[in-house]
């Protein structure tokens, strides 16, 4: 299992909703969170897949339903970096 930690500067206010539920039903995706810092607005996304193949997988449902959407059509703030991690324990 693998995990994609967006890290944001501050969390967006906009709804992404759409993308959670595009990303939902691909086979592997395992659950997205969105956190934030209530005190600084901050924020995390934390995306659990089975295999780099699986977070593809999500990344090309969630960029087909964006285009669908018009989401692209509109600037909209990035994370401020990402990073993949193995998963090495859960519960």
């Amino acid at each position: 299992m693998i995990a994609r930690v967006a890290v944001w500067e501050p969390m967006p206010t906009d709804d992404r909703e759409w993308a959670l539920e595009a990303a939902a039903p691909v086979p592997g995706v395992h659950g997205t969170y969105h956190l934030v810092d209530p005190a600084t607005g901050n924020g995390l996304t934390i995306a659990f897949f089975e295999d780099e193949a699986a977070a593809q997988a999500a990344r090309q449902a969630i960029a087909k339903l964006a285009e669908e959407i018009g989401w692209n059509n509109n600037p909209h703030p990035a994370p401020a970096s990402q990073a993949i991690y193995n998963v090495i324990r859960h519960a």
